[in-house]
């Protein structure tokens, strides 16, 4: 098993997606201890955000300057190693309703037509299908349990619709919600979210 391990959270030890991806590895590894992990922090180490520079692998033009070859080169080792995984654990923080920009920017250096999909006469089909990704969700308020707040979320959603156009159906999500609501809240939150764990 090749474990694609990722976090994007900025807030560094005091992230809550950053101790539940933690702790998603640990029960992967514990469960299969051959497997090798890869690890990715994005709150570091992230792509730059999609550029004139950067858009070779959709428009299929050669690299005509080193900065060219540079972002390629970035574009290319990125969608190899997520297609070298079998299981992707993602590190999602909820910013401002949606998910931190550099998570996006890697979305958008490994979404690639020929590699993680394909357009066809019926429309687009993924290509990456043959993987399990599980999601570590952290939210300060509380959106799933009711429409106003369903309305507000574009992170689990999002992570879903992505991975789905890349064929990726197994998505698991492992939430902490309410975290920013108090510390009995938070404390709740953690306990169901490591439960979630202990059940994927």
């Amino acid at each position: 098993m090749q474990i694609l391990h990722i976090d994007s959270s900025i807030t560094g030890t005091n992230s809550i997606t950053r101790e539940l991806t933690a702790d998603i590895v640990a029960s992967l590894k514990q469960a299969n201890p051959e497997a090798q992990v890869d690890y990715l922090d994005l709150a570091v180490n992230a792509p730059s955000h999609l550029s004139a520079q950067s858009m070779g692998f959709r428009t299929g033009q050669a690299a005509a300057t080193e900065i060219e070859r540079q972002e390629n080169a970035v574009s290319e080792a990125l969608v190899s190693q997520f297609l070298a995984a079998d299981v992707i654990v993602v590190g999602a923080p909820f910013y401002n309703f949606t998910i931190p920009t550099q998570l996006k920017a890697w979305l958008d250096r490994i979404a690639q037509a020929g590699r993680t999909f394909k357009y066809t006469a019926t429309g687009p089909i993924g290509l990456a299908g043959d993987k399990k990704v599980i999601v570590a969700s952290a939210r300060g308020g509380a959106y799933s349990s009711s429409e106003a707040g369903q309305a507000m979320e574009h992170q689990e959603s999002y992570l879903k619709v992505m991975f789905g156009f890349m064929g990726v159906t197994d998505v698991t999500i492992v939430r902490a919600e309410g975290v920013a609501m108090g510390p009995e809240a938070k404390a709740a939150a953690m306990q169901a979210a490591k439960a979630q764990i202990v059940a994927a």
